[in-house]
């Protein structure tokens, strides 16, 4: 796309989310970010949270159009941005952001969500992605802060690039003071909790949710940098292989051998 104001091409940005497509979040980067790339917005039809990167795999996936450069799938995040790229997109974008999510996404919560499965299926797919999340426990979200950000930040990665396999885990303080830091995912601080009950019929359910724990949180972590009002921006790797296993475990094949031969 060529800016119509100086004629320099604009960066191709992809966004999405896991809270739908009129989610306020997200609207609050399509905001933000337009008047600085080509936007084209991908995203679940409806609220997807905690999808991490599941797929549909047992019924369609259906994908309208409800506006221009805007795509609306019945499915999850992970459908929405395999749909992007193999059907919808003429070419891989520049960029993916997904987001912004209501709530923090840190710590063992990267493996849950839907904000940050979707980023991943950008980076499977060889696209650099980013999934911004305003981490705050209330019901009032300002939105405002984190969209700022990223107007800064998504040039940035369009210029310098991120490893193969890297995507940045993005959390945005309510308030923020001001602070930006590059953080380590932290370890598990939350409790689960389950709230059972029963309906009419007598058949029992549970209401799954988290109590965050205050101690044990290590300085160098995105929980840390979120207590301190400070931005946390967590590099987290596709390839999941513990390399200093594979050598401390290796002569485990020969023991598995013999005594399979057995």
């Amino acid at each position: 796309m060529i800016h119509p104001r100086d004629g320099i091409s604009m960066p191709t940005i992809v966004i999405t989310n896991d809270d739908g497509i009129h989610a306020p979040g997200l609207r609050a980067l399509v905001e933000s970010l337009k008047d600085i790339a080509e936007i084209t917005v991908v995203a679940p039809s409806q609220e997807r949270s905690a999808a991490a990167q599941s797929l549909t795999l047992r019924q369609p996936i259906y994908c309208d159009q409800i506006a221009e450069n805007e795509y609306a799938v019945e499915g999850t995040p992970a459908d929405a941005m395999i749909i992007a790229f193999h059907t919808l997109l003429k070419k891989k974008p520049d960029l993916v952001v997904s987001g912004i999510n209501p709530g923090g996404n840190m710590g063992e919560n990267v493996y849950y969500s839907g904000t940050v499965g979707a980023a991943m299926e950008a980076a499977i797919n060889r696209v650099p992605a980013v999934a911004i999340s305003v981490a705050y426990r209330g019901k009032d979200f300002d939105f405002a802060p984190a969209a700022r950000f990223m107007r800064k930040l998504a040039p940035l990665v369009v210029k310098e690039g991120l490893p193969p396999g890297v995507l940045l885990n993005v959390n945005v303080p309510q308030p923020w003071a001001g602070a930006v830091r590059f953080t380590r995912q932290s370890s598990k601080i939350t409790r689960n909790l389950l709230q059972p009950g029963a309906d009419p019929r007598g058949r029992k359910y549970y209401w799954l949710h988290e109590k965050q724990l205050d101690n044990g949180i290590e300085p160098d972590t995105d929980h840390a940098a979120i207590r301190e009002g400070a931005i946390s921006i967590t590099p987290l790797k596709l390839d999941h292989t513990h390399t200093a296993s594979l050598n401390h475990l290796s002569h485990w094949a020969k023991v598995l051998e013999e005594s399979l031969r057995q």
